[in-house]
């Protein structure tokens, strides 16, 4: 299935809308416009429309120069009109909220593609379904992988994976993303892809808080480590692919966003860790999928020990040192038994 040509266009040209001003909006934008598409670029604020048309986004990506041709608008229906494909750069949390407003406005068969990470609180449901039950008449896909928003923004080199139920959308999606210095494979295994983006968030809170609180390199190895093996756990009982979780959606994303800063989740996990105040910091998506992670592992009898802390924790049931005291203390077991 693939999305309705808009006439007037050179070929290869879509007319994509990005929903979302933030700094992976921004970078998506950015990134789509090199791929020689039209692009539009919705914003809530109209300070960050502003700021867009003057050739900066200095909230989200300061120091970085955005180049001229997005057009960006606070409305809605204006940044939809005609579009090929949206991209969808909401929080996880407000993506039903953003698909009621947007559900009138977005052309029928347009592919809706996420490009967020996280799994519903409330309903423990996973971005695609969502999108599924907003925009039933809209094929859905996600673009995930190991990428920071100030890398994309500069056109630094990145890999990223473009998954779809559907492998020809999928592969027609990352064909027509990719541009240079922006390589996107692509994969028919959407839950796999969805379920690595979720959780390696939460992850990287924990080794956020295993570098605050001066554990040191070995033991956020350890933890690392042995979240993947949580990861590989829950994506299996969804019917993710193990080949998935081992790419670039899944491993990868996990690596990069459990070693640098520039995460939010990690850095999150660090001001946690180090004792200093969580209020003001940036969004970590990783906060609230972490109980609902939790929740779902316990309901499915899945072991799921970190995840389980981390969730734990961010409810101030208990602190990093009894977490760490109860994760050094499990049973023994093979390190093969997973």
């Amino acid at each position: 299935m693939t999305a309705k040509r808009t006439s007037g266009k050179q070929s290869g040209s879509w007319r994509v809308a990005v929903l979302g001003g933030g700094a992976w909006g921004t970078a998506l934008a950015l990134a789509m416009l090199r791929a020689g598409h039209d692009v539009r670029l919705y914003a809530r604020d109209a300070e960050t429309v502003a700021a867009v048309a003057r050739g900066e986004n200095p909230r989200y990506l300061p120091g970085i120069r955005i180049a001229p041709g997005i057009a960006a608008t606070s409305d809605m229906a204006a940044a939809l009109d005609g579009a090929d494909c949206v991209l969808a750069v909401t929080p996880a949390q407000s993506l039903r909220a953003v698909l009621a407003d947007a559900r009138n406005h977005v052309p029928q068969g347009a592919p809706l593609v996420l490009c967020a990470k996280g799994i519903e609180r409330d309903t423990g449901a996973l971005l695609s379904a969502i999108v599924a039950e907003s925009l039933p008449g809209n094929p859905v896909a996600a673009l995930s992988g190991p990428s920071f928003a100030s890398d994309v923004a500069r056109g630094l080199p990145t890999a990223v994976v473009v998954a779809a139920r559907e492998g020809d959308l999928a592969a027609e999606l990352a064909a027509r993303f990719s541009a240079e210095n922006l390589r996107c494979y692509s994969s028919d295994d959407l839950i796999g892809v969805e379920i690595g983006g979720a959780l390696k968030n939460v992850f990287a809170i924990a080794a956020g808080a295993v570098t605050g609180a001066g554990l040191g390199a070995s033991a956020q190895a350890a933890m690392v480590t042995r979240g993947f093996v949580e990861l590989r756990r829950i994506g299996a009982a969804f019917g993710a692919r193990p080949e998935t979780l081992m790419g670039l959606s899944g491993l990868g994303d996990l690596l990069l966003t459990c070693s640098s800063s520039q995460s939010r989740n990690f850095a999150y996990g660090l001001a946690l860790g180090q004792g200093k105040p969580l209020a003001g910091l940036p969004l970590a998506e990783g906060v609230p999928t972490a109980g609902i992670a939790a929740r779902i592992a316990a309901e499915r009898g899945i072991e799921a020990p970190i995840i389980s802390a981390v969730a734990a924790i961010l409810d101030g049931k208990i602190t990093i040192g009894q977490a760490v005291t109860a994760l050094m203390t499990r049973p023994l077991k093979t390190e093969t038994d997973i």
